[in-house]
């Protein structure tokens, strides 16, 4: 049975913490709890659906502001319309789903999880990312992917300025162009392994009739680990 829940008579706050409620009831498996929400007139609500730690289930109908679905931990959320800046934050694990665009840093410093953003998102997509994937069904801004450690970023547009500038272990795949690489960041051979797993990534993010043989892969070059003087203008 779904829950319904309308923010033009309802508070933000009220929502989140039977949100959080749920989630947790449900990672427990405490019986009655709803395991579905649909959230009607986000209205651009900042922080909606935060901090969810169990396996519910949250349609948004509506664009939403700050960090929508940030901290998620095994909630699947799908917003019906755009979002604000730092969407998916610090995510761990779950889906978040964007029918829009995204704005700046989306899935900042996301630990795991999938992040699918239908349209495009800003600058700083995927910065400092820890192991969440993320595919983006248009372009991303500049410097994205920037520190990024683990996980992968999926763009079936175009790059913006400074690709993956500082990365070191996240993997990158461009089916578009790219302005321009990041310092140490490189264009890769796309190998057999790589194929596949993007494929199924496709797949699971609902674009599984794009072709993989048209991304390229970028990674790190691996010059940056460690200080060295006579690169000191790449720093």
């Amino acid at each position: 049975m779904t829950k319904g829940y309308d923010l033009s008579s309802g508070s933000l706050r009220e929502l989140n913490a039977n949100l959080q409620v749920s989630a947790e009831n449900l990672s427990r498996q405490i019986p009655g709890t709803f395991g579905e929400w649909r959230v009607e007139n986000p209205m651009g609500s900042h922080a909606l659906a935060v901090g969810l730690s169990g396996p519910l289930l949250v349609d948004i109908e509506g664009s939403t502001g700050y960090y929508c679905g940030g901290m998620n931990k095994g909630a699947s959320i799908h917003v019906r319309g755009s979002v604000g800046p730092g969407v998916a934050e610090n995510m761990m694990s779950g889906r978040v789903f964007v029918d829009g665009d995204a704005s700046q840093y989306a899935g900042a410093t996301g630990h795991g999880g999938l992040l699918v953003i239908r349209g495009n998102a800003s600058s700083r997509c995927g910065i400092s990312m820890k192991g969440i994937d993320i595919v983006v069904g248009g372009s991303v801004g500049h410097m994205s992917a920037f520190m990024g450690q683990t996980g992968n970023l999926v763009v079936l547009g175009d790059a913006g300025d400074a690709f993956g500038d500082s990365l070191y272990e996240a993997r990158l795949f461009v089916r578009g162009s790219v302005k321009s690489l990041g310092a140490d960041c490189e264009e890769k051979e796309m190998r057999s392994e790589h194929k596949d797993f993007l494929k199924k990534l496709l797949e699971d993010s609902g674009f599984g009739d794009v072709e993989v043989s048209s991304f390229r892969r970028y990674g790190s070059a691996r010059n940056l680990y460690n200080f060295d003087v006579d690169k000191v203008g790449n720093y």
